[in-house]
């Protein structure tokens, strides 16, 4: 096929991603986008320009080589687009499902500067499924250095950071609190955005080939306190995430039927609820639900309270419940990804913005039955640069409800700071970090991720446990001091 110009590479259109029918999809937690084909897959990846100075790598937290996989994918030599891809990320078929590529990678396409830039996510995707299946890239584990590691957490910034330190020859223990690998991989995301199957696949691996043990059921701060794994450890590298919810401080907030949307996705995604009617789980949310809140987190428990509710209304014959976002600002204002939103729309979701709940309402037996709010109109920008939301008088008003879940930001769990002086800690009670390198207050001891930054994205807590992988194995090296 001969080489396209500049000019003929930019009239290809971009190329949907293929859905589950949005019909279909309310009631079942199967995954929703389907992937490309391989043919859709290498025209979309004729789009690329192959810049100079490709802007969509400095877009991308931890700096994909992305031309260069794009040029071996449409080339069709798979082997080596997973071997450029995977020189700068280790898990791309779960970031090419989970990433807001629209404002990184995607966000700094030339093409997408005066039309739609590469889909660069869903080609991540691609290849990253395409070494799930093949696995033609395997993990190749330096000789041994005699230097042990311990990394507390195996979610994105754990997992990153010990395969990028496993390879290196050191021996990596990678502790996590609950019984399977994954972090919030696992219990945060359902299984219709990132398959179970996908995340253990990817983790599995890399600790197979690199010979990292993977302690589960350990909550550093009671299994071991930090200080102690400093007495067995060369180097330990906190990756403990934010599981701490916010909750608002209104009437009502300890009633039945309030919970946090961590809470209500951990019971959907660890007691199996995606699994029901075949697994009988404590997940009962009623036949209307309120998610406070309008970012990631809150579309993805919406949009799993719209399935419970379709598959509760196709076990009972009743009409399917309702599943409602609650929002003060306006939808231009929303911080959820687009796409999300977007499904979340098609599935049903009533979205009621400029809306701010001030009561929760309760009966004698202290259950949930509605949300009073009041509404709202958008004044003067705040501090984040978005405009504030300021209460209309006399507009309160009250909605019928069964369960309230609270999706409105989280804070690292302040269990692993026990025993453990010496590493400081914010207002907010995330730990104080060197962020490009990840080195803390106390010696020996790095962090990155969510306990650094507070919740954020996958992308951006792989590239905080790859930076501190690097100065980890420079440090051990004797390559860089600790000052």
């Amino acid at each position: 096929m001969a080489e396209l110009k500049p000019h003929e590479r930019m009239k290809i259109k971009r190329h949907d991603m293929p859905n589950q029918d949005q019909l279909v999809r309310r009631g079942n937690y199967e995954e929703v986008a389907l992937g490309y084909s391989e043919e859709t897959a290498r025209t979309e990846a004729e789009r690329c320009l192959q810049c100079k100075d490709p802007k969509c790598v400095q877009g991308c937290p931890v700096g994909v080589m992305i031309p260069q996989f794009i040029k071996a994918l449409r080339e069709g030599d798979m082997v080596k687009a997973v071997e450029w891809m995977k020189v700068k990320n280790n898990l791309p078929a779960i970031c090419g499902r989970v990433c807001p590529q629209e404002v990184q990678c995607e966000g700094s396409c030339i093409l997408g500067k005066k039309g739609e830039a590469v889909a660069i996510g869903r080609l991540e995707r691609f290849v990253g499924d395409y070494e799930l299946s093949h696995r033609s890239c395997p993990l190749v584990k330096a000789p041994a250095t005699g230097k042990k590691i311990a990394v507390v957490g195996s979610g994105p910034a754990g997992i990153t950071c010990a395969v990028d330190t496993a390879r290196e020859g050191h021996q990596v223990t990678m502790f996590e609190s609950l019984h399977g690998p994954g972090g919030v991989l696992i219990y945060g995301i359902p299984e219709f955005r990132l398959p179970k199957a996908v995340v253990h696949g990817e983790i599995s691996y890399a600790v197979d080939c690199l010979g990292i043990d993977l302690k589960t059921d350990h909550v550093i701060g009671r299994s071991f306190t930090l200080n102690e794994l400093l007495e067995e450890y060369d180097a330990v590298f906190l990756g403990t995430g934010a599981g701490l919810p916010s909750f608002m401080r209104i009437p009502g907030i300890n009633l039945n039927g309030v919970m946090s949307a961590n809470e209500f996705l951990t019971r959907v995604n660890l007691m199996k609820a995606y699994q029901f009617p075949d697994y009988d789980t404590p997940v009962r949310i009623g036949r209307k639900v309120a998610v406070v809140g309008a970012g990631n987190v809150a579309m993805d428990a919406v949009r799993c309270s719209q399935r419970l509710l379709a598959l509760q209304a196709a076990q009972t014959g009743e009409a399917p419940g309702e599943a409602h976002i609650v929002y003060r600002r306006s939808k231009d204002e929303v911080p959820a990804r687009q796409e999300e939103v977007h499904h979340a729309e098609e599935e049903g979701v009533i979205f009621n913005f400029l809306t701010n709940p001030v009561e929760i309402i309760g009966d004698e037996t202290r259950r949930v039955t509605g949300l009073k709010c009041v509404k709202m109109e958008l004044g003067e920008p705040d501090a984040s640069g978005r405009r504030k939301p300021v209460e209309i008088k006399g507009s309160e008003f009250v909605m019928e409800m069964d369960t309230v879940i609270m999706a409105l930001g989280t804070n690292p769990n302040p269990i692993v700071f026990v025993d453990a002086d010496g590493l400081e800690r914010t207002k907010y009670g995330t730990a104080v970090a060197d962020t490009e390198r990840g080195r803390t207050k106390k010696k020996r001891v790095w962090a990155g991720g969510d306990v650094v930054t507070g919740a954020a994205t996958v992308i951006s807590a792989m590239g905080a446990g790859k930076r501190a992988a690097a100065d980890i194995n420079a440090f051990l090296k004797g390559e860089a001091d600790w000052e």
